[in-house]
């Protein structure tokens, strides 16, 4: 008895279509499926992805250029984003973390605010 995948588990409309993508930055061959079975649009490795979708008007893209990873946001359900800007036209766009994007990026990027805030510290000194 055969335990692989047949062709009409591939073609289920349920189950999701596993695709690969090379990184715009890195190269890296990724699968369009993280580990939880989500969707992917960025690299696990160095978090970068390509503006493919035009987020403002919808549909797709004719930009096409390096989406560069800025920024985390956190939801009010304690998810994390990850936010990227087209270094082409500044569109700023966010997807969800998945389980094994690049942790030590993902902290960098979340600290620094506070390793760098935009007004000076020694302003506390003197409340």
């Amino acid at each position: 008895m055969s335990t692989g995948t047949t062709d009409s588990d591939r073609n289920h409309p349920t189950s999701p279509r596993v695709d690969t993508f090379g990184c715009v930055r890195c190269g890296l061959t990724v699968t369009t499926v993280d580990p939880a079975g989500d969707r992917r649009n960025h690299c696990p490795s160095c978090l970068h992805s390509r503006h493919v979708v035009d987020h403002v008007e919808g549909g797709p893209s004719e930009c096409g250029a390096r989406m560069s990873p800025i920024s985390i946001a956190v939801l009010r359900n304690g998810d994390w984003m990850l936010v990227h800007r087209c270094i082409r036209c500044d569109e700023l766009t966010s997807s969800a973390i998945a389980p094994d994007d690049n942790q030590l990026i993902l902290i960098r990027m979340a600290v620094r605010p506070l390793a760098q805030p935009p007004f000076p510290l020694e302003v506390f000194g003197e409340l």
